[in-house]
C-alpha cells in the first residue's frame, strides 16, 4: 500500500469503522477526538451537527500533525445529533435519559442529522450536512423497558440503534440510512473520492 495517501478516522465509534469498511475502506489510524459534545444554549441541531464535526476534525488535526507515520493524511471527522424539531436529544447514557428519548419519539417523526467533516493532505477542509427523516411507531411501556433492559441505546444519539432492535421500531424512514447509523456513506466516500483519496483501492480483495 505504499505511495497511498493515509486516512485517519477522527472517531473511536465501531459504527462507522464497519460502514467505512463495509465501503471497503479501511483507515490506517483511529484517532477518536476529545471534544466537549454538549449543544451550546439556544443551539440548533444543524449547526451543533457542523461545529462538532469540525472541531473533532480539528482535534485530530492537531495529533497528527505532531504524529511522523500520520501526518499528512486525510482526516474523516463526523457528529450525528438526533431531534425532535429544534429540541436536541442526548446521547444517552442513563437509562432515565433514553427512556425520556424513547417516550419522546414514540409515534413520531424525528431527525437525524450527520455533519461529515474532511481534512485534505494540505489541510483544506470540506464539509457537508445530510438529514434523514425517521417515523417511530407507537412505542408500549413494554417495549421501552424491554428496550431499556437490552443495554443496546447506551452511547447513542437519541437513545436508539437503528442497526439493532431500535429498527424495529422505525416505521420510515426518508433519506440516508447509514446516516442514521452514524455515518452517511455515499456521501463520505463521493467527499474522499472528489479530493483524491483512491477509494476503490481495497475493493480488489473484498470479496
Amino acid at each position: 500500500m505504499s505511495g497511498r495517501p493515509k486516512l485517519v478516522l477522527a472517531s473511536g465509534s465501531p459504527r462507522r469503522l464497519s460502514l467505512l469498511n463495509q465501503a471497503g475502506i479501511d483507515p490506517d489510524a483511529l484517532r477518536p477526538a476529545d471534544v466537549d459534545e454538549t449543544p451550546t444554549r439556544g443551539e440548533l441541531p444543524r449547526a451543533c451537527a457542523n461545529r462538532l464535526a469540525r472541531a473533532k476534525a480539528d482535534a485530530v488535526l492537531k495529533a497528527v500533525q505532531l504524529d511522523d507515520d500520520l501526518r499528512g493524511s486525510f482526516i474523516l471527522a463526523a457528529d450525528t445529533v438526533v431531534a425532535v424539531g429544534r429540541r436536541i436529544l442526548p446521547k444517552a447514557d442513563l437509562a432515565d435519559e433514553a427512556s425520556q428519548c424513547l417516550r419522546l419519539l414514540s409515534g413520531r417523526n424525528h431527525r437525524v442529522y450527520t455533519a461529515i467533516c474532511l481534512v485534505t493532505p494540505k489541510e483544506n477542509f470540506r464539509q457537508r450536512l445530510i438529514e434523514t427523516r425517521v417515523r417511530f411507531k407507537r412505542l408500549a411501556d413494554e417495549d421501552i423497558q424491554a428496550y431499556i433492559g437490552s443495554g443496546e441505546w447506551r452511547g447513542k444519539a437519541g437513545g436508539y440503534a437503528v442497526q439493532g432492535i431500535g429498527g424495529s421500531f422505525v416505521v420510515k424512514l426518508v433519506g440516508s440510512y447509514t446516516n442514521v447509523v452514524g455515518l452517511p456513506l455515499y456521501e463520505s466516500v463521493s467527499l474522499l473520492g472528489g479530493e483524491g483519496f483512491p477509494i476503490r483501492s481495497g475493493w480488489l480483495n473484498a470479496g
